[in-house]
């Protein structure tokens, strides 16, 4: 190991971390210092171990240390939680992670109450906002839509409600009520009951629905009585009006519900799922009348501050939010002055006023630093992206002002702009110069070149990897001649480290993809051309509008407007709307429409593949091999062995999923649950498989000298050897290498990858497919959390992807990546209302010299960067 001197008088004393003998995951007893109260990087390939050292030994060991703290009983509990594999650590300071976060919290959960500053918002109309003549004072639970002081009591605080339009009432008005008109009423003889109730009601279901009288149409769609009616059968209409003129006994008497009351009562009430999905059929959700979609009850939403109600504030971007709270802070100031003192609060008023408005200001600044100025309070979290989570959180760390604390960040610049990277940079530093220890595991190369310290793991990933290759300041690097991150880092003196090839001509474009007057969230009437058979890179600051282009609005034109030119199972653009939806249609009910339009040759894109960073499956038993559909045949392969054929065990027996061959316990979970009480819920391996998921009979199996558990936890790059012999399993594994995944475990879960692997595991899947040059790829981001030379390799198979006559479309943020694109569309010029326009668009040499674009300047370095010999 090369390694640098730690800024520490005394080493192994409290000024430096100690950590003697990991072993966790692939670390390979690894030994290292590290210097508290700096910013450390930790650096390497992707699987290298550096997320093993810096979450699964230095804070996964804070974390134990805590949990040895808390009370007797408590700690039996947490006995059974993994304790890290580790001889010793030293001077290990108590710990916070922020972690890359999949989930983000339910729909309720938004930006304001993520970060705590919806309590102050509410709190600041409580106390001094402008009430009504007469309004009586309101709690700030009062302005909260969870509560149910503050709720709308229409909507509950949904903001949506439920309805059954006309259109899907009665579908066809040439109907009669006899043929059905009324089709959300129900079939068989609880419908033929109502339309009979009809019939003595004095209805005419013999004429054309149109024709009957609106007033009676009103009332047997809207009514909402229930009334008692008498129904005669056997009898014509003319005999049943004779019989009820009458006054005759009725076969029987019925209940008669209207068409939209029998709608929504039988989705809430029915215990039949048929019937419930049958009804929602009908059933559409509409903005709530009497808030108006604003969750709040009226009173709430009478009182203003600044003019604005809380529902108006909350849905302000932050960083005109900002600007409205340093305007109310000069007027509170002149409100001091004696000149302006008639007419202005009352002191103890102004004093509250001015208190909350600079404490509001105070949470936002942060926030906005960080390059997220054009979220606002209202925003649900899980329409952020984990990069955004993840600096939201570090914002909200940053004002908590803790002192003496280790914070662990993984990739703090996903999804960052280099532009915005300076500025995360300058988040991170005021972490550390508050008497922080800052360790963050890290590809971008700006921000690592802002660290104190550099601890870079390797050489290679997984079983290649895990050793400390340097642990120093981050000059001594130049002299790691085995670090791969020496190479980028000090590309432009090590001019032999990266071998170089002079950037490609661009691609010259056999047709185009128009888009015209495209508007969606913060894109204003569009228009923009994608070359196709080309490799196109759509850049911006975080915000700008590009993954609204490229991920949302593009697939959606593309399937109003090509449609019949497609392979209709391609395309897939609302797919987490449409699942939110089937979840909960309240709260998923606003969608955000597409307008514009799509047009391309007739014929040139055949497929659409839209990759994202969305999760490839959402619980533990879905995973890398059976993703990819690898585990079929890996499956099928321990069930051709000499002794599964013997003990007549099928392929089945060596799924997870099924009673056969798992373990009884799990199971096939490999974990189970330990609740701690007052603390979260925790995974533990199971004590009876040990984690391996399956029962012992299975697992006396084997397919050369390995396990079917083993072939689970075995890296794709070690499976790579166990079945060379087999093209249809290398076929799959060669898929993973390609995109940087050699490091993965087969089992690897679903739940526990990162966007950018998930992204890159769907790339896999469609790389081994045959090309036939008809496809457009839309990918958002694929270099992230890729070190420089996995980047540079998962991009050398984009590019063959396009020498094969596909086109691919991709969001980045790497500009060295950027650089070696044929087209690049630069939105911008900044974020949310400032963003939303196509700044620049040509080759990356002309977008690298357009006026007005942010991303200009840090393109240009990259292809002189690149022109020199290196990486930036």
């Amino acid at each position: 190991m090369m390694g640098g001197t730690p800024p520490s008088k005394h080493p192994g004393t409290s000024n430096s971390i100690v950590v003697t003998g990991a072993r966790v995951h692939n670390l390979r007893d690894v030994s290292v210092e590290i210097p508290r109260d700096s910013l450390v990087a930790f650096t390497g390939v992707s699987g290298s171990g550096k997320s093993s050292l810096a979450f699964g030994t230095l804070y996964a060991e804070a974390q134990r240390r805590y949990f040895e703290s808390v009370a007797p009983y408590a700690r039996r509990l947490i006995s059974q939680v993994d304790i890290p594999d580790v001889d010793g650590i030293e001077g290990l300071p108590p710990a916070v992670a922020l972690p890359q976060q999949r989930t983000a919290g339910s729909a309720r959960s938004t930006v304001g109450s993520a970060t705590s500053i919806g309590n102050v918002v509410r709190m600041l109309f409580s106390r001094v906002g402008t009430y009504p003549p007469g309004a009586d004072p309101l709690f700030a639970e009062d302005f909260s839509a969870n509560t149910v002081q503050g709720a709308c009591p229409r909507c509950h605080g949904i903001g949506q409600v439920y309805d059954v339009p006309l259109h899907l009432m009665v579908p066809d008005e040439s109907l009669t009520i006899r043929d059905r008109a009324l089709d959300a009423w129900p079939r068989a003889w609880h419908g033929k009951q109502l339309i009979d109730s009809l019939i003595s009601l004095g209805y005419d279901i013999d004429i054309p629905w149109r024709d009957v009288p609106e007033e009676q149409r009103q009332w047997v769609l809207y009514t909402e009585e229930s009334p008692q009616v008498p129904v005669f059968t056997d009898r014509g209409p003319a005999a049943v009006r004779k019989a009820v003129a009458a006054g005759i006994e009725p076969s029987y008497m019925s209940t008669f519900v209207g068409v939209r009351q029998y709608v929504l009562n039988t989705f809430a009430n029915s215990k039949s799922a048929k019937m419930r999905e049958r009804a929602a059929s009908y059933m559409v959700s509409v903005r709530c009348p009497l808030c108006d979609g604003r969750r709040l009850k009226p009173e709430a939403l009478a009182v203003t501050f600044a003019g604005l109600d809380i529902t108006e504030m909350a849905a302000l971007p932050l960083a005109d939010l900002a600007t409205l709270l340093e305007t109310e802070l000069d007027r509170l100031d002149d409100d001091g002055s004696e000149e302006s003192r008639a007419g202005a609060l009352a002191p103890e008023k102004r004093l509250a006023a001015h208190r909350l408005v600079n404490e509001l200001h105070d949470r936002v600044s942060p926030i906005i630093e960080l390059g997220l100025g054009y979220l606002s309070l209202d925003r649900s979290t899980p329409t952020l992206s984990s990069g955004e989570l993840q600096r939201m959180r570090l914002a909200t760390q940053v004002l908590s002002q803790l002192f003496g604390v280790m914070f662990v960040l993984d990739e703090p610049s996903a999804g960052l702009h280099p532009a915005d990277g300076e500025a995360l940079v300058r988040i991170l530093r005021s972490l550390r110069d508050s008497g922080n220890t800052v360790f963050f595991v890290e590809h971008a190369l700006d921000v690592i070149r802002n660290a104190d310290w550099i601890v870079d793991i390797g050489p290679g990933a997984g079983a290649t990897g895990g050793e400390i290759v340097y642990s120093g300041p981050i000059d001594g690097l130049r002299q790691a001649e085995s670090s791969q991150t020496r190479r980028y880092l000090f590309a432009d003196e090590l001019r032999d480290a990266i071998p170089h090839e002079p950037l490609r001509d661009p691609r010259v474009p056999d047709t185009v993809l128009e888009l015209a007057d495209v508007s969606r969230n913060n894109l204003r009437s569009v228009s923009v051309s994608i070359p196709l058979g080309c490799l196109t890179a759509v850049t911006g600051v975080s915000g700008s509008g590009k993954s609204s282009l490229v991920t949302q609005a593009l697939p959606d034109l593309l399937q109003k407007s090509l449609a019949s030119e497609l392979d209709s199972a391609t395309i897939d653009a609302s797919a987490d709307e449409q699942n939110r939806a089937a979840a909960d249609p309240l709260m998923s009910a606003v969608t955000t429409e597409t307008t514009g339009r799509a047009s391309g040759p007739a014929g040139r894109v055949r497929r659409v593949v839209q990759v994202s960073q969305k999760p490839i499956g959402r619980t533990s038993r879905s995973n890398v091999a059976t993703y990819t559909g690898l585990f079929d045949r890996v499956r099928a392969l321990f069930a051709a062995t000499p002794e599964a054929r013997r003990r007549r065990y099928a392929a089945s027996r060596f799924s997870f999923n099924l009673a056969s061959g798992r373990c009884p316990t799990c199971k096939g979970e490999g974990t189970v649950e330990v609740e701690l009480l007052f603390l979260p819920t925790v995974h533990a391996p199971c004590g009876t498989c040990g984690g391996t998921r399956y029962n012992p009979e299975t697992l006396e199996i084997e397919f050369e000298g390995h396990t079917i558990a083993d072939v689970l936890a075995t890296s794709v790059n070690d499976a790579r050897a166990i079945f060379a012999d087999d093209a249809e399993v290398t076929r799959h594994l060669d898929a993973l290498l390609d995109v940087g995944l050699g490091y993965l475990p087969l089992g690897q879960s679903a739940t526990e990858l990162s966007g950018g692997e998930a992204q890159r595991v769907k790339l896999a899947s469609e790389l081994r497919r045959a090309q036939h040059g008809d496809t457009l790829y839309l990918l958002d981001e694929p270099t992230s959390g890729l070190h420089p030379s996995d980047a540079d390799r998962l991009l050398v198979h984009l590019q063959h992807l396009v020498d094969a006559g596909n086109t691919v479309v991709m969001v980045e943020h790497d500009m060295r990546v950027v650089a070696q694109a044929d087209w690049v569309i630069d939105m911008g010029p900044g974020a949310g209302d400032l963003g939303g326009t196509v700044v620049a668009e040509g080759t990356p040499q002309s977008v690298a010299a357009a006026s007005g674009s942010t991303t200009a300047s840090y393109l240009a370095a990259a292809l002189a960067a690149h022109e020199r010999g290196g990486g930036v």
